[in-house]
């Protein structure tokens, strides 16, 4: 039941291996075996941007698809939730291997949808080239002060203050006048 990704297959699974075409032909439907033909590698190279993202878009739905009904096969063989159907939940190593290869098919177009989003090889050499020629480019930084023209003034960095200098006691002046008046 291990459907790729990062997971260890649990006690008893087999790990995850593709599946021969032979097999897939046997598991699948005639609908589903058209789709999952569509990512083996002559037809998927074949295959524009907009016709990978939709064979993405329904694998990803097959698998799911698949992986919800194993789950929920398994759930009423533990007894944890009613069969659905007349009869009782079939064994769902069908369902675990139909998953495992839509898993493999998605990874394919997943594959060659990030291969269609890298640069080729012309666009690289041409960012190359160009970024190793704006590193050529000498920059010389502005000297900064030198001694170059005799004595200059040196500009003094403090800040200086915003208030204007006839303001500058006006404020105190206006609380002793207010503190007077109330005293009486």
């Amino acid at each position: 039941m291990f459907c790729g990704g990062t997971r260890r297959p649990m006690q008893g699974e087999k790990p995850f291996m593709s599946q021969p075409r032979s097999i897939e032909r046997r598991i699948l439907s005639t609908t589903e075996q058209e789709v999952v033909d569509r990512s083996h590698l002559p037809q998927v190279e074949g295959l524009g941007r907009p016709a990978l993202v939709e064979l993405a878009r329904t694998l990803r739905q097959y698998r799911d698809k698949a992986r919800d009904v194993s789950r929920d096969r398994r759930r009423a063989h533990r007894g944890k939730a009613e069969p659905r159907g007349a009869g009782p939940a079939a064994d769902e190593q069908g369902l675990v291997r139909k998953k495992e290869v839509f898993t493999a098919a998605l990874k394919r177009v997943n594959r060659r949808l990030a291969r269609e989003a890298q640069p080729d090889q012309g666009t690289l050499s041409r960012r190359a080239l160009a970024m190793k020629r704006a590193g050529q480019k000498r920059h010389h930084p502005a000297p900064g002060r030198t001694a170059g023209r005799g004595m200059r003034p040196v500009e003094n960095e403090a800040v200086r203050s915003t208030i204007a200098p006839s303001q500058v006691g006006s404020v105190s002046q206006a609380n002793r006048d207010a503190q007077a008046r109330r005293d009486g």
